[in-house]
């Protein structure tokens, strides 16, 4: 799982994306959408700033900013670590734990965003790995 190269934990999975000007409450109706904790903020396909569920609760909701009229661009993550979509998984999710955030996004040689991780993808491959084991198992019980 950690050698898996991160394009192939992505696949041709779609992820949310929403440009500067778009409201808190916008983002937070598209990621509800995406079942997705987290929104990449793009514009002409250049990668901006990110935007979590947890940026919301702590600095909208906190704040008693009101959603429906506060942009993005006035509270999104503008330093975001990023990660090439051939690096390892296992390397990503390193970055993840070092740097204390749970999104990272995935980017080509040109900085173009393809992807979004999130922390629960760990789980998402653990809990495909586990499947495949107990079908081995089983076939092994079968044989015997």
């Amino acid at each position: 799982m950690p050698h898996r190269p991160i394009r192939e934990v992505i696949g041709q999975r779609p992820f949310p994306t929403v440009t500067s000007g778009s409201t808190i409450r916008n983002s937070s109706i598209i990621m509800r959408e995406m079942k997705s904790s987290a929104v990449l903020i793009v514009d002409k396909g250049k990668l901006l700033g990110i935007l979590t569920e947890r940026d919301i609760v702590f600095r909208v909701v906190a704040c008693g900013l009101d959603p429906a009229t506060t942009a993005v661009e006035s509270i999104m993550t503008t330093k975001v670590q990023t990660i090439h979509k051939d690096k390892p998984f296992g390397h990503a999710l390193h970055l993840m734990y070092e740097g204390g955030f749970r999104h990272m996004p995935v980017v080509d040689g040109r900085g173009t965003p393809l992807g979004l991780l999130a922390a629960h993808d760990a789980l998402d491959i653990d809990g495909l790995q586990l499947g495949q084991d107990l079908v081995r198992r089983e076939e092994i019980s079968v044989i015997l």
